[in-house]
């Protein structure tokens, strides 16, 4: 099939465009490409993801719901464990509602969006 497109960047609303490029390079490993007023970004060399400051930004809810999420990455880890308190000091929050049991765990980032590490040996 012929791609009508490519993917330039992902980018994701929040309050505070230079904390979550903080937090997601170190979630990721990503190198911070960029720091401008209400925007930064972050980048693995091939996948961009772009935080932009938005007035009045109000955090999605978890659990959701009302079944509408505004996006929801999936990150592969290790070991659960040690990934959420590595996440966890570098600011992400862990709500109660957790539904993953050993296979995956939902944590939220420093602006209220929730994401899922998952156990990559669970996955196989």
């Amino acid at each position: 099939m012929t791609a009508v497109a490519s993917l330039g960047w992902i980018t994701i609303d929040c309050d505070d465009a230079g904390a979550q490029a903080e937090f997601y390079r170190t979630a990721l490993g990503w190198e911070i490409t960029f720091s401008e007023g209400p925007y930064s970004g972050i980048t693995d060399g091939v996948v961009t993801i772009e935080f932009n400051a938005v007035e009045g930004y109000q955090p999605p809810q978890w659990p959701d719901l009302g079944g509408a999420k505004q996006f929801h990455l999936e990150l592969m880890v290790d070991d659960l464990g040690e990934a959420a308190a590595a996440l966890l000091e570098a600011g992400a929050a862990q709500p109660e509602f957790q539904p993953g049991g050993e296979r995956f765990r939902v944590l939220t980032d420093p602006a209220g969006h929730p994401f899922c590490i998952i156990n990559r040996a669970a996955e196989n």
